[in-house]
């Protein structure tokens, strides 16, 4: 894993994110939507994060992921 990849998997969560309704997915529909394992949602989260694009909401179920800006 480096960052060139974790920069590949940041730009198709943020792509599913944008076609999504509402710009809103959970974890689990971000692995539907990406096909990327649950790790390296959370390291392109962790890069999306960082650079302010998400909101970021933990529920007991899951935890939501809404693109902001």
């Amino acid at each position: 894993m480096n960052l060139e990849t974790i920069g590949t998997w940041a730009g198709l969560i943020w792509t599913a994110l944008n076609n999504a309704e509402e710009a809103t997915l959970t974890v689990k529909g971000l692995k539907k939507a990406t096909k990327l394992k649950e790790k390296e949602i959370y390291a392109a989260l962790g890069w999306l994060g960082r650079e302010g694009k998400l909101a970021i909401v933990e529920t007991e179920a899951d935890i939501t992921v809404t693109l902001i800006g």
